[in-house]
């Protein structure tokens, strides 16, 4: 037996994420109901804050492999990192609010009680509350974090199982509509288990024509095999599918609208930002780095998935009467825009001309953007309320640019950010994304993307119509929310600005990071 090497100070971010999630459980067993909820906020703030702190110090610190080789601490993974505790410390920050609800969360009090039963109404006086979702919130940001720096399948796959099981604990949590709550974890979990059932499968059958489940090994057998190719092909196809379902790309999006319209909204801000970019980086790491040999049998395929993807987004999408529902269908959307610059595969090692950005960088631009913008809007859901909760309808968004003209100018900007209207990160991300497509040879897909770009603006925009242009409905309150949810709010109107008008120093450090990936 060897004894193993672990390199503590490249994953040292992995470490205090879990340690915290660790404080967390003790936390939820010695502190005293009463305290409970506020110490558990305080602690995901500060593990998420130091872990972030200690990506951004090693920034400059030499690529190289970890945990005798199972995670590759590159530039891309350093870049993936900083994204998911951003944008997890962000959410951290809409689990913590209190004041929307009138001084209880968006969780349910007790996760084990049946809706409506004695034993709920129980909880509900006695003022309890769910603190465990801190937990769990770390345990899913540690398996998000895992997965994209993977360097292999197995611990991929284990990364995968990481981040979705505490996935399905909240999603079925939120404090009103549990029983929908309750059906959109159940249809999560089913169809979960069934993806990664899919990865696993896909993995034996690469490791039956690869031999190694390493990336670098096995692009390398892909290379130079002349055995039949029938294993790669079923094996290529099955793991990517895996990672597509948690994309919510066509055909693997059926949970989406489900999910998101059940799941507690902070839940459901997070699965939509966090999610993606993980998945998106375990994608691009498992096709371009051990799948690139075989880049010619899958470019083709991802093509009519992106394609159907764009399509369904957009075109379902204009039928939605509910705000939540229509971000749902607005993020199958924007993953198949991505999509555009992942089938591009325009690498840093392809040779990239001056003032060009690869698929990688384009990627990750149009994520932060897109992160920003959409977990602003999640954050300004639950304001708008009736008597029993959130109002999502759009009969209950009606007249709100009367009642309160400021937070219907910052929704604006966020829809016009995922529309991609100039002056807006979101239009920015696209250029990047339909440029990196362009480059990679598929121009005519960047123009069929343009065009559905404009169908989904034509339901953010009819939003904003109904927002100042239709009487209100006096039967909804617009309440005020607390410091956590007009922070997350804030920093998302800036970030989308910058990133609209001041790209360049963003986006020389991602496409400077991109050409480390290995």
């Amino acid at each position: 037996m060897h004894t193993p090497t672990i390199e503590y100070g490249l994953i040292a971010p992995l470490i205090v994420l879990i340690v915290g999630a660790i404080v967390s459980v003790l936390a939820e067993a010695f502190i005293k109901r009463g305290k409970r909820f506020s110490v558990q906020f305080a602690i995901a703030v500060i593990t998420m804050a130091v872990a972030l702190g200690l990506v951004c110090f090693d920034w400059s610190s030499q690529p190289g492999a970890a945990v005798m080789g199972a995670l590759s601490i590159d530039g891309p993974t350093r870049v993936v990192w900083m994204l998911l505790l951003s944008f997890g410390l962000l959410s951290a920050l809409l689990y913590g609010e209190r004041r929307i609800g009138g001084g209880a969360s968006s969780f349910a009090p007790q996760g084990h009680t049946v809706p409506g039963s004695l034993a709920e109404r129980q909880a509900i006086a006695a003022r309890q509350e769910n603190s465990e979702v801190f937990a769990l919130l770390e345990m899913s940001l540690f398996g998000m974090l895992v997965f994209s720096a993977a360097n292999d399948l197995l611990t991929m796959f284990v990364a995968l199982e990481i981040l979705s099981l505490p996935l399905y604990v909240m999603c079925a949590l939120a404090r009103r509509r549990r029983l929908l709550s309750q059906e959109a974890a159940l249809k999560y979990f089913m169809l979960g288990a069934m993806s990664s059932a899919f990865f696993l499968f896909g993995a034996a059958l690469l490791y039956g024509y690869t031999g190694s489940f390493n990336f670098a090994l096995m692009d390398r057998s892909i290379t130079l095999s002349t055995e039949s190719i029938g294993l790669l092909l079923a094996g290529t196809a099955l793991v990517t599918s895996g990672v597509l379902f948690k994309v919510g790309a066509v055909p693997f999006h059926n949970w989406v609208p489900d999910v998101y319209t059940g799941a507690p909204t902070p839940v459901t801000g997070f699965m939509a930002i966090c999610t993606k970019i993980a998945a998106f980086a375990g994608l691009l790491r498992v096709l371009y780095v051990a799948l690139g040999g075989a880049r010619w049998d899958w470019q083709l395929v991802l093509v009519v998935i992106a394609l159907a993807t764009m399509l369904i987004g957009a075109v379902v999408g204009l039928a939605q009467t509910d705000v939540k529902r229509l971000l749902a269908y607005s993020s199958i959307a924007h993953a198949g825009f991505i999509m555009i610059a992942v089938v591009g595969a325009v690498t840093a090692a392809g040779g990239l001309a001056a003032g060009e950005s690869g698929s990688v960088s384009s990627v990750m631009y149009y994520l932060a953007a897109y992160g920003l913008a959409t977990l602003g809007a999640f954050a300004i859901l639950p304001m708008v309320r009736r008597v029993g909760g959130e109002a999502n309808g759009f009969d209950a968004w009606a007249g709100l640019g009367r009642r309160r003209p400021v937070l219907a100018v910052i929704m604006t900007l966020f829809l016009a950010s995922m529309a991609g209207i100039p002056l807006t990160g979101g239009f920015i991300g696209k250029l990047l994304a339909f440029s990196a497509g362009w480059q990679g040879g598929y121009a005519w897909l960047a123009v069929v993307a343009i065009c559905l770009s404009v169908v989904t603006a034509a339901y953010y925009f009819r939003v904003v119509w109904i927002m100042f242009f239709k009487e209100p409905d006096m039967e909804v309150d617009v309440v005020k929310a607390g410091w956590p949810t007009w922070l997350v709010i804030i920093i998302g109107v800036v970030g989308t600005v910058v990133l609209g008008i001041a790209p360049g120093p963003v986006l020389d450090l991602f496409t400077g990071a991109a050409q480390f990936l290995r």
